[in-house]
Protein backbone atom coordinates (compact mmCIF):
# COMPACT_ATOMS: atom_id res chain seq x y z
CA UNK A 1 0.00 0.00 0.00
CA UNK A 2 1.20 3.50 -0.83
CA UNK A 3 2.36 5.57 2.12
CA UNK A 4 2.49 8.97 0.40
CA UNK A 5 -0.66 10.92 -0.52
CA UNK A 6 -0.65 13.69 -3.12
CA UNK A 7 -3.34 16.33 -3.43
CA UNK A 8 -3.94 19.69 -5.09
CA UNK A 9 -4.08 18.73 -8.74
CA UNK A 10 -6.68 20.08 -11.10
CA UNK A 11 -7.32 22.22 -14.15
CA UNK A 12 -5.51 25.53 -14.57
CA UNK A 13 -5.13 28.00 -17.43
CA UNK A 14 -1.76 28.69 -19.05
CA UNK A 15 0.11 31.21 -16.93
CA UNK A 16 -1.78 30.16 -13.83
CA UNK A 17 -0.65 28.47 -10.63
CA UNK A 18 -1.27 25.34 -8.60
CA UNK A 19 0.17 24.03 -5.36
CA UNK A 20 0.56 20.31 -4.84
CA UNK A 21 0.89 18.68 -1.43
CA UNK A 22 2.37 15.34 -0.41
CA UNK A 23 1.75 13.90 3.04
CA UNK A 24 3.99 11.14 4.35
CA UNK A 25 4.51 9.18 7.57
CA UNK A 26 6.78 11.08 9.89
CA UNK A 27 9.20 8.18 10.19
CA UNK A 28 9.82 8.41 6.44
CA UNK A 29 9.45 12.13 5.89
CA UNK A 30 11.83 13.33 8.58
CA UNK A 31 14.75 11.23 7.39
CA UNK A 32 14.64 11.43 3.61
CA UNK A 33 14.82 13.61 0.56
CA UNK A 34 11.41 14.38 -0.89
CA UNK A 35 10.97 14.61 -4.63
CA UNK A 36 8.34 15.24 -7.28
CA UNK A 37 8.07 13.39 -10.57
CA UNK A 38 5.59 13.63 -13.41
CA UNK A 39 4.42 11.50 -16.29
CA UNK A 40 2.76 13.04 -19.32
CA UNK A 41 0.67 11.05 -21.81
CA UNK A 42 2.90 8.97 -24.06
CA UNK A 43 6.05 9.86 -22.15
CA UNK A 44 8.21 8.24 -19.50
CA UNK A 45 8.17 9.44 -15.93
CA UNK A 46 10.57 12.33 -15.37
CA UNK A 47 12.07 13.87 -12.29
CA UNK A 48 10.89 17.41 -11.54
CA UNK A 49 12.33 18.63 -8.23
CA UNK A 50 13.81 17.50 -4.92
CA UNK A 51 14.40 18.93 -1.47
CA UNK A 52 16.61 17.51 1.27
CA UNK A 53 15.64 17.47 4.93
CA UNK A 54 17.90 20.50 5.38
CA UNK A 55 16.18 22.50 2.66
CA UNK A 56 18.55 22.12 -0.27
CA UNK A 57 16.60 22.14 -3.53
CA UNK A 58 17.19 21.26 -7.14
CA UNK A 59 15.04 21.33 -10.26
CA UNK A 60 14.78 19.94 -13.74
CA UNK A 61 15.66 22.48 -16.42
CA UNK A 62 12.11 22.35 -17.76
CA UNK A 63 10.65 23.81 -14.55
CA UNK A 64 13.53 25.87 -13.19
CA UNK A 65 12.44 29.39 -12.31
CA UNK A 66 8.75 28.45 -12.40
CA UNK A 67 8.33 25.71 -9.78
CA UNK A 68 9.31 25.77 -6.11
CA UNK A 69 9.64 22.68 -3.92
CA UNK A 70 9.47 23.01 -0.15
CA UNK A 71 8.74 20.98 2.96
CA UNK A 72 7.11 21.49 6.34
CA UNK A 73 8.64 19.01 8.75
CA UNK A 74 6.09 19.79 11.47
CA UNK A 75 3.28 18.72 9.12
CA UNK A 76 5.18 15.89 7.41
CA UNK A 77 4.22 17.48 4.11
CA UNK A 78 6.12 18.42 0.96
CA UNK A 79 4.84 20.97 -1.53
CA UNK A 80 5.30 21.85 -5.15
CA UNK A 81 4.31 25.41 -6.01
CA UNK A 82 3.82 25.67 -9.76
CA UNK A 83 3.69 29.13 -11.32
CA UNK A 84 3.64 30.36 -14.92
CA UNK A 85 2.27 27.01 -15.95
CA UNK A 86 2.41 25.79 -19.52
CA UNK A 87 0.37 23.19 -21.41
CA UNK A 88 3.44 20.95 -21.47
CA UNK A 89 3.23 20.77 -17.67
CA UNK A 90 0.13 18.61 -18.08
CA UNK A 91 0.87 15.27 -16.42
CA UNK A 92 0.18 13.04 -13.47
CA UNK A 93 2.39 14.26 -10.65
CA UNK A 94 3.84 11.84 -8.10
CA UNK A 95 5.77 12.38 -4.91
CA UNK A 96 8.59 10.14 -3.77
CA UNK A 97 10.60 9.75 -0.59
CA UNK A 98 14.29 8.95 -0.52
CA UNK A 99 14.33 8.02 -4.23
CA UNK A 100 12.98 4.64 -3.11
CA UNK A 101 11.20 2.43 -5.62
CA UNK A 102 8.44 1.52 -3.16
CA UNK A 103 7.78 4.93 -1.61
CA UNK A 104 5.39 6.58 -4.07
CA UNK A 105 2.06 8.29 -3.84
CA UNK A 106 -0.93 7.49 -6.01
CA UNK A 107 -0.49 10.56 -8.21
CA UNK A 108 -2.56 13.67 -8.83
CA UNK A 109 -3.65 14.88 -12.26
CA UNK A 110 -2.57 18.34 -13.40
CA UNK A 111 -4.04 19.74 -16.60
CA UNK A 112 -3.00 23.08 -18.10
CA UNK A 113 -5.46 24.20 -20.74
CA UNK A 114 -7.40 27.26 -21.85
Amino acid sequence: QVQLVESGGGLVQPGGSLRLSCAAPGSIFSRHVMAWYRQAPGKQREWVAAVTNTGITNYADSVKGRFTISRDNAKNTAYLQMDSMKPEDTAVYYCNAGFRATWWGQGTQVTVSS
